[in-house]
């Protein structure tokens, strides 16, 4: 991660008050309060504003554009069930999110690298896209010819856990082998973000 990128994510964090790095996450330990020479002062958000920041928090999670949720979100009302459910959901089957779930990569960016740059498999062929939606049954893995590499070899002994949540159930690892198959489908309880998903589909549905 660039430097330039390295301080976004750190003033993004901040701001909206959940650590979106590990260096966000020593930072905020240490100035827990938004950026700026007023992120000490207090301020009293209108209900318009909650609702976007809490928006703005999934999205910052994910690592995604608004048009990308926007389309998610139009998914996730059209489907059988809450809404909100459904949104996390769909945002946890993304390939990207996966990754880093199970322990391959560091962070969001790092897991969306990886897949861009053609290590990861899915049921035995390479997909390059971090918004491919795995289905439950399907197996992803560090592709054999990349396993040999530092990055890999130092996941596979489980450098990022260290920094990452517990291995949620809906997702076997063998990590050794760089291997994750998604059991089933996620539950938001389970999900491990920081989030009032009712404030989200407020936000949405206004």
């Amino acid at each position: 991660m660039s430097a330039n990128r390295s301080r976004k994510q750190v003033r993004m964090s901040r701001a909206l008050g959940i650590a979106l790095t590990p260096k966000a996450e020593r930072i905020m330990a240490k100035r827990p309060y938004r950026p700026g020479e007023h992120g000490r002062g207090r301020t009293k958000d209108s209900d318009y504003s909650v609702r976007l920041k809490e928006k703005q928090r999934l999205r910052a999670q994910y690592g995604i554009r608004e048009a990308q949720m926007r389309r998610v979100w139009d998914q996730a009302r059209r489907m059988e069930g809450a809404a909100g459910d459904n949104l996390v959901q769909l945002l946890e089957q993304r390939l990207d999110a996966l990754v880093l779930r199970a322990g391959f990569a560091r962070t969001t960016a790092m897991a969306r690298q990886i897949v861009t740059h053609r290590h990861v498999l899915v049921d035995g062929k390479l997909v390059d896209r971090p918004s491919y939606r795995v289905k439950p049954g399907q197996v992803i893995q560090i592709k054999p010819k990349s396993q040999s590499s530092i990055l890999f070899l130092e996941a596979a002994q489980g450098a990022h856990r260290d920094v990452l949540p517990k291995v949620p159930e809906y997702l076997d690892v063998d990590l050794e082998k760089l291997k994750a198959t998604l059991v089933r489908l996620p539950k938001l309880s389970e999900v491990p973000i920081t989030i009032d998903i009712q404030m989200v589909v407020e936000h949405y549905s206004r």
